[in-house]
């Protein structure tokens, strides 16, 4: 293996053994485990060859769940949290299976009805629970690296990175960690438990995922496709040291020059960035020019503007959760970001003109609260206003201090009402969530 050196750390076999090990993860599915292995600094793994799915058949926007959502195996299979502990117990996994499926589809249509939807009447005296969800993976302390990467600011109390510091406004300690692997039950839940949905094959050999966070679905990925190499990127080193002997991890900014190798990757993902990025093109270009002819690249983002199912399906200015996004939004501008890259075509259209072909988009929808009938989109909504509940501190403090120059007290202030609106089940708010995928051509 080469030595290289990325964004200022030492990459290669020198510089990784002399790296301590990154966080902890002993709890990966049973059946799934493999050898496990200890986290290494690299930005090189070995190289193979590739393995892609068939081309995308659909380009635009799809108003129906495709093949790729069928139900799971026959006889059906139980819905769990990442500790496996069932979300519904008292369902058959037949039942689960069916209303999971009704859920899917439901998020991509008829949630979103203009005659209101399938409302659940007892959503305000639902007693539902997020079944014994707790991190169980990623909460530990966390072993140092080298002073450039270990080395944490602290802000307003929450702890950042310090590697390219100020390049991600968002805190990296314990409790955002906890919240970023929530999302990962989140959008599993929502997505029928697919963890893609680009057609890259049974054997895919290379695979990138960039603001890897906690490193959660990179870990599932290397347990679920054996044959693939992932790599997990992120400017944070808060990612687990005990991984599926596929998986690694390295510290670098994805927005800084790529050392990867030219045509290297077969499946490049990336989830809830959209706050993060600032240049999408740029980057949409890097991504065709080290993937394989034929390989795939995936986004996953949620616009964080609420919407109602109500008439006219808008949150009124004034409400306090619209109120939040649109300061957020200006502080994020102000630093910037491009708060709106998911709100409509715009990143497809990128793709497209980086040279992807077969661009497809999806559009599903995130309810904020448990007012929906379906029991799946229940627990998401409960799980995702939880998300956004837990998150006020931290997704508020560097846009509106940074961004728009308050004090944190003027912060705290604010979200008292905030937290207050996203109690209200009658608002029968939602946001939307972009799949977007499109293929390098062959």
């Amino acid at each position: 293996m080469a030595t290289q050196e990325l964004s200022g750390i030492p990459l290669g076999d020198t510089a990784a053994k002399a790296q301590e090990p990154i966080g902890n993860h002993d709890d990966r599915p049973t059946g799934q485990q493999g050898s496990p292995k200890q986290s290494t600094v690299t930005n090189e793994p070995e190289q193979t060859g590739g393995s892609h799915g068939p081309a995308a058949t659909e380009k635009g926007k799809s108003s129906q769940p495709s093949k790729d959502f069928q139900p799971g195996p026959a006889g059906g299979s139980r819905l769990t949290h990442p500790n496996g502990m069932e979300i519904f117990p008292d369902l058959s996994p037949g039942e689960q299976e069916t209303i999971s499926h009704e859920a899917l589809t439901q998020a991509e249509a008829t949630i979103i009805a203009d005659d209101g939807g399938e409302v659940d009447d007892d959503a305000d005296r639902d007693s539902l629970t997020d079944g014994g969800y707790e991190s169980d993976v990623h909460n530990e302390g966390t072993s140092s690296l080298s002073s450039s990467v270990r080395d944490y600011m602290f802000e307003h109390g929450r702890r950042y990175h310090r590697f390219r510091e100020g390049t991600y406004n968002f805190p990296n300690d314990d409790p955002e960690q906890e919240r970023e692997d929530m999302k990962h039950a989140m959008m599993k839940l929502l997505c029928n438990q697919k963890l893609h949905f680009a057609p890259i094959g049974d054997r895919p050999q290379n695979i990138l995922d960039f603001g890897t966070g906690t490193g959660i679905w990179a870990i599932e990925m290397g347990d679920k496709y054996p044959s693939a190499h992932v790599l997990g990127v992120d400017l944070s080193p808060i990612q687990p040291h005990w991984l599926p002997p596929n998986v690694e991890f390295l510290v670098d900014d994805i927005e800084a020059p790529w050392l990867y190798p030219r045509e290297y990757f077969d499946y490049i993902h990336a989830r809830h960035t959209v706050m993060a990025i600032k240049n999408w093109m740029k980057l949409f270009r890097r991504a065709f020019e080290h993937l394989k002819p034929g390989g795939w690249i995936e986004l996953q983002e949620i616009h964080h503007h609420p919407v109602t199912i109500k008439a006219g399906r808008t949150v009124p200015p004034e409400h306090p959760v619209a109120k939040f996004w649109a300061l957020v939004n200006e502080g994020l501008t102000a630093l910037g970001i491009d708060f709106h890259a998911a709100a409509d075509s715009r990143l497809a259209d990128s793709m497209r003109t980086a040279g992807l072909v077969n661009v497809t988009e999806r559009t599903f929808h995130v309810p904020i609260g448990t007012w929906p009938k379906n029991k799946v989109l229940k627990t998401v909504g409960l799980y995702w206003r939880t998300i956004l509940l837990d998150g006020l501190q931290a997704i508020a403090l560097g846009p509106l201090t940074r961004g728009l120059k308050w004090s944190s007290e003027d912060v705290e202030t604010f979200l008292i009402d905030v937290r207050k609106a996203y109690m209200d089940n009658s608002a029968l708010m939602y946001m939307r969530l972009r799949l977007i995928y499109g293929q390098k051509p062959q």
